[in-house]
């Protein structure tokens, strides 16, 4: 094939979130080398959150995409609390669609929500043949609700031929749920080890001193957005018996809906029992991630299921916070050697943060050394391999 590989992303939208972000450096980074021409259709075109919408014009992830030459498009839709089903397509939508599986060669699904698409062109005949990859990052397929259906029934019918997963607990909870491709990659999650970075003292300091944290206070960080899966109520119930034990120490908190003027976040609060002689700083959602783990000490994780490779964990890590991590997904395997896990209790969690500041010199330094195999460029080539991968098989069944 003597032009560029065409490859056609299917997204539900736009939106914070981890797979959006790893999704997105994958296709930027294989944008850029010239090899592979990249096509992003995405369901929606704005995403209701936490009392507001956000138009998918606005997100970062969106941005970066046409940064890097990669051309996009939407459905006028606005994603909610419910995925698009295959009923909700228009004809007008439909035809759009088909016409850009058409004209790709290789097609992958940003998770399985999007393969309510699929589903839809199959039952009306438009579905070119294409291999199609769901990229799958959960660890817990029940909770997709119908898209693991729709996941399923085109996994059996062969239009998804294959899944890359981005854990080892993910590949093989969906194959516990009964999806069976031809085949299923693993691709560790990377990041750009560029952006997330230790901090130098004058950076730490100007940093902190615009969060208002004192130089010398620890800082424990949650990045996550306020939903059930990350369990905020578990941080925050840590957060009261670790401030007993370490009164000196900052909590931050930052993600959608990780703002007091969330109501449901600020009656968590209440119920938790943070007070205001504890220094929480809820900052909601921040595009400064990078600037927000250079002056953590500890990265924390109080996940209660879904997860499957966090990418904050890494994020962190590479930057010179400590992980600290409940056992969901692959979370302890990725942070084996230079972090820790903690059951989920509170007393728990509160133990593990001491823990990690009292050993932090040594973690970090660990954390530091692993910055190589963290890096997305390993995790770049290998989507490379794996679109190439799916090329061949395809010209083998012809």
């Amino acid at each position: 094939m003597t032009r560029p590989i065409r490859v056609l992303s299917l997204y539900e939208g736009f939106f914070a979130g981890g797979a959006r972000i790893l999704h997105s450096d994958v296709v930027a980074g294989l944008s850029r080398d010239g090899v592979q021409q990249h096509h992003v259709l995405s369901l929606t075109s704005a995403a209701r959150r936490d009392a507001s919408v956000q138009h998918a014009a606005d997100d970062t992830r969106f941005r970066r995409l046409r940064e890097a030459g990669v051309t996009i498009d939407t459905f006028d839709r606005v994603a909610g609390d419910s995925p698009v089903t295959p009923a909700d397509f228009t004809p007008a939508e439909l035809h759009r669609a088909a016409g850009l599986i058409s004209d790709a060669d290789v097609v992958l699904s940003l998770k399985e929500q999007p393969l309510s698409l699929i589903v839809a062109l199959q039952r009306h005949g438009l579905l070119a043949d294409r291999p199609l990859a769901a990229c799958l990052h959960r660890s817990d397929p029940a909770h997709s609700g119908p898209a693991l259906g729709w996941l399923a029934e085109s996994a059996a019918s062969g239009a998804v031929s294959a899944t890359i997963a981005c854990a080892e607990s993910t590949s093989d909870a969906y194959a516990r749920a009964g999806v069976s491709a031809g085949t299923a990659w693993v691709i560790d999650n990377g990041i750009d080890t560029r952006r997330f970075r230790p901090g130098t003292r004058a950076e730490r300091r100007r940093i902190r001193a615009g969060l208002g944290i004192p130089e010398s206070a620890p800082v424990v960080l949650l990045a996550a957005r306020f939903d059930a899966m990350k369990d905020p109520g578990l941080f925050l119930r840590s957060v009261v018996r670790h401030a007993r034990r370490s009164p000196a120490t900052h909590y931050v908190v930052c993600g959608s809906g990780m703002t007091r003027a969330n109501p449901a976040f600020a009656a968590l609060l209440r119920e938790s029992g943070v007070g205001h002689d504890i220094a929480l700083h809820a900052l909601g959602l921040r595009e400064d991630m990078p600037e927000l783990y250079r002056v953590a000490d500890v990265v924390a994780l109080t996940s209660a299921f879904g997860e499957a490779s966090p990418l904050c964990l890494v994020e962190g890590a590479a930057s010179g916070a400590v992980p600290v991590t409940t056992d969901v997904g692959d979370a302890a395997r990725v942070v084996e050697g230079f972090g820790l896990v903690t059951a989920r209790d509170a007393d728990a969690v509160a133990e593990a943060w001491g823990d990690a500041l009292a050993l932090r010199p040594a973690l970090r330094a660990a954390a530091l050394a692993a910055r190589g195999r963290l890096d997305r460029r390993r995790m770049i080539d290998e989507y490379r391999d794996a679109i190439m991968g799916l090329l061949v098989v395809e010209r083998l069944a012809a």
